[in-house]
């Protein structure tokens, strides 16, 4: 699909230039250019461009109103002092070439992922710069992130009338691979799109609950793995809805089903010889110092690191008994029932499985809030503490920790982690959780149908 040029070790991209990627543009027809950047829920926002302005892609970028990147799902406007003050002026979406690529479900058109400016600077509030900082704290280290995640999706047909049922309507199709599981082919019409467009996919499956599936990811730079998971809801989204279908990536959108998590597998390399160094043949259990710090560290600060893994109020009716998702906090060696799992895999594949993210979770956000966490334990040298060998859910013993029951729970345990807050930054933070709590108080002053069933005839 592309020209191979060369390879980034740092971000995992073909390296590519303006240059390249004009004649990338000429030699595949293109007519269209979307450029898209990440906002804070994750959700991609971009403009369409006709390729032959693809100068300005590069300088001066496009520009978008500032106030949208602390935008509800209801298009209210969070109060954001330095955003939602300033007569909404704009911020600059600048294109990164080594993210170009061709769309294959669309005719003539290709993408790229943008940075985003504000007042000619990085803009502290964008999540994919959060990372990107992250990132270069390793780097100084002397270390390169590198993540695969996993991530879970349900499935709808939509019938004419617009109502939503099961993509498959049978309990016990987890792990099964057959037609009757994919009646109208949508898993090989993503997976083709995907590798024609070189994601990193490595495979995929019915998950537990009928019309659910899951997505795995091969490891790659941890920048790289958090481009193609955003990029990847966005994709099946337009894909189900040009087969008449309709995706979600809510954690958990009925009563009557389970909920969608989105795992991050994550190990260090050094970033001269390309060893992973979170394995140590000489450790107990195989596990490298820096290895044990960096778990240490996550579970330090899991509550409130749930705040960036579980963004919406929807996320938090995820985390019940016997669901494969945390509810107390501990880590363990292949124990699912724990937040942090250590697959048993040693080697080149030893690493450490976050699994309280869920699939509404924005990538950036949750990968970088993941790596901030790590970097206290391995900075600061704390002490691992002793594994969880039982089922956590059913352990009274050893549940020390409850993960935050409620989104508001999390942000107010988010905004008083010092360490979290300094290294998303002042900016990032206030912006974060102004929109998180406009969409905390919006629920609030909702009534449910929940409310009305239980209490009207009643009271």
């Amino acid at each position: 699909m592309t020209t191979m040029i060369d390879i980034d070790p740092c971000s995992g991209y073909m390296v590519k230039t303006k240059d390249d990627v004009k004649r990338l543009i000429a030699e595949n027809n293109i007519e269209m250019i979307r450029l898209e950047f990440a906002d804070l829920h994750g959700i991609n926002r971009g403009k369409l461009v006709p390729a032959n302005m693809v100068d300005a892609l590069f300088e001066p970028g496009i520009s978008f109103c500032a106030a949208i990147m602390i935008m509800g799902f209801d298009n209210a406007v969070a109060e954001v002092k330095g955003l939602s003050e300033n007569n909404y002026d704009d911020l600059s979406l600048i294109a990164d070439p080594s993210t170009f690529v061709i769309l294959p479900y669309l005719e003539k058109t290709a993408m790229m992922l943008g940075d985003v400016y504000y007042h000619h600077k990085p803009m502290s509030q964008a999540p994919r710069w959060f990372l990107k900082n992250m990132i270069t704290k390793y780097q100084e280290l002397g270390f390169n992130p590198i993540s695969a995640s996993e991530l879970e999706f349900f499935l709808f047909n939509k019938s004419a009338d617009g109502c939503l049922k099961p993509y498959t309507n049978k309990l016990c199709n987890c792990y099964t691979a057959n037609t009757r599981m994919d009646p109208l082919g949508f898993l090989n019409k993503m997976t083709n799109t995907l590798k024609n467009m070189d994601f990193t996919i490595l495979y995929m499956n019915h998950e537990y609950y009928p019309g659910q599936y899951e997505y795995n990811w091969s490891h790659c730079q941890a920048l790289r793995n958090a481009d193609e998971t955003s990029l990847f809801k966005g994709i099946a989204k337009e894909i189900a809805d040009q087969n008449g279908l309709f995706t979600t990536f809510m954690a958990k959108p009925k009563n009557d089903n389970g909920g969608s998590g989105c795992h991050f597998h994550i190990s260090l390399n050094d970033l001269n010889s390309g060893d992973n160094i979170f394995y140590d043949p000489q450790g107990k259990d195989e596990m490298s110092d820096v290895m044990k710090q960096f778990i240490a560290g996550v579970i330090k600060h899991a509550r409130p690191l749930t705040a960036l893994l579980s963004p919406t109020i929807n996320c938090y009716k995820r985390y019940r008994l016997d669901s494969f998702a945390p509810v107390h906090i501990g880590w363990g060696y292949d124990n699912r029932t724990t937040y942090v799992r250590i697959p048993e895999d040693r080697g080149k594949a030893t690493r450490v499985e976050v699994r309280a993210g869920s699939a509404a979770a924005n990538p950036y956000l949750a990968l970088g809030g993941i790596l901030a966490a790590g970097l206290d334990g391995i900075m600061n040298h704390l002490e691992l503490p002793p594994a969880v060998t039982t089922d956590l859910y059913h352990d009274s013993d050893r549940q020390v920790e409850m993960v935050p029951r409620s989104l508001f729970r999390a942000l107010t345990e988010l905004e008083q982690d010092e360490w979290l807050c300094d290294c998303l930054g002042k900016e990032l933070v206030t912006s974060y959780i102004a929109l998180k709590q406009m969409e905390v108080d919006n629920y609030t002053y909702m009534v449910t149908d929940w409310e009305w069933d239980n209490y009207a005839y009643h009271i």
